[in-house]
């Protein structure tokens, strides 16, 4: 096992099309699910927590309504991600019910994960579902995505839900066990590359073109070093790993040929530097001594804590915490509007949903949206 694996404890998988869906008869794989729940379920009893991050409902659906073989135009693909999300999760709910686990559908478009205010709901659903013990199944939503708003691969989409969960590692399962300096299946003698320090161009030429082997898929070697490039910005680790035998995690764990991507800093300091330059304060909260002792000691803000709301801005928008004495403690994301804030300023978050009329965040920003100054 990598030693990137030693400390993790939330994991992101994700499964491409060609290894989810049969080539030959255009269903799923069942067999292979099931060796996929038994190594999660496992996982998970050991104490991690896993996203899985599912291609597939395109190559389903297809078959569902007699789509012919070829391209597909956008109204076709969009029909077919349409039947195919149901036997998609249907396939994956079957796996994990042996299993006694509930698994979850997330569907998602690029905005839902670069619009700051969908950024904090998809987060938070995601949080909860894990809390609650489930497996959240995420997928693009490509029944509404557009060929001009779309990723386009869920290597890339599961880069980016590794960055908004605060994954530790991100593992892309494919049809191949991880880079090569040439073709593996044109050049006998290319050399695998166990572990990437840094993303150059002579990595990036690696890559190559695609390197889908059933035809089933989309994705390819390249958009999984631009996967891994935004993954490991966010302080993530990541593996490309063969994954089309059975208990893929499994293997993967016992130290099977994989290349992995190490990022130049941890997740919480990758994390810290993205709050400390890229944000530009809307408005501020005041704070009383004890939230100001607390923030200091890691807490998240709380409502009770705050004096005062300064400035006018939506939930989402980034905002600086103060002190009676206008210092500036932290720089954070707020998870309320200033008018919402404002009538919950000094109260309890027991009665925030009393005085709102809705059951919102416990935090105003939560310590993970948070940089002190």
């Amino acid at each position: 096992m990598h030693a990137a694996m030693g400390g993790a404890k939330r994991i992101v998988l994700k499964f491409g099309s060609s290894l989810i869906i049969d080539a030959e008869t255009g269903v799923a794989r069942t067999i292979w699910l099931n060796s996929v729940a038994d190594d999660v379920a496992a996982a998970c009893e050991a104490g991690l927590q896993i996203v899985i991050v599912t291609s597939g409902a395109v190559a389903l659906g297809r078959g569902a309504l007699g789509l012919s073989a070829g391209r597909l135009n956008l109204d076709q693909k969009q029909a077919a991600a349409a039947a195919g999300q149901v036997k998609l999760m249907a396939a994956w709910g079957e796996a994990f019910a042996r299993h006694g686990i509930v698994v979850a559908q997330a569907l998602v478009t690029p905005d839902d994960t670069e619009r700051r205010r969908r950024w904090l709901n998809a987060r938070a659903t995601l949080d909860t579902l894990l809390v609650c013990g489930a497996i959240p199944i995420v997928n693009e939503n490509d029944t509404v995505a557009t060929d001009e708003l779309r990723y386009g691969d869920n290597d890339r989409l599961a880069a980016r839900v590794s960055q908004m969960i605060g994954a530790d590692v991100l593992i892309l399962f494919s049809d191949i066990d991880g880079l090569y300096d040439a073709d593996p299946r044109q050049n006998p003698q290319a050399r695998h590359i166990g572990e990437v320090r840094e993303i150059t161009s002579a990595i990036e030429a690696m890559a190559g073109g695609s390197n889908v082997l059933s035809g089933v898929g989309t994705g390819g070697m390249r958009t999984k070093i631009e996967a891994a490039r935004i993954a490991t910005a966010a302080g993530c680790c990541v593996a490309i790993k063969d994954g089309f035998d059975a208990n893929p995690l499994h293997r993967l764990l016992q130290g099977g040929q994989s290349t992995w991507f190490i990022p130049t800093s941890d997740r919480q300091s990758a994390r810290r530097s993205w709050l400390g330059h890229n944000l530009n304060p809307a408005g501020a909260f005041v704070v009383d001594a004890g939230a100001a002792k607390a923030l200091k000691s890691g807490a998240s803000l709380l409502s009770i804590g705050v004096i005062s709301v300064e400035g006018r801005f939506e939930r989402g928008d980034t905002i600086a915490i103060k002190d009676q004495q206008t210092r500036v403690l932290a720089h954070g994301i707020s998870a309320y509007s200033s008018a919402d804030a404002q009538q919950i300023l000094g109260r309890h978050s027991d009665d925030i949903e009393d005085i709102l009329g809705y059951a919102g965040r416990p935090a105003l920003v939560h310590r993970d949206d948070m940089v002190i100054t």
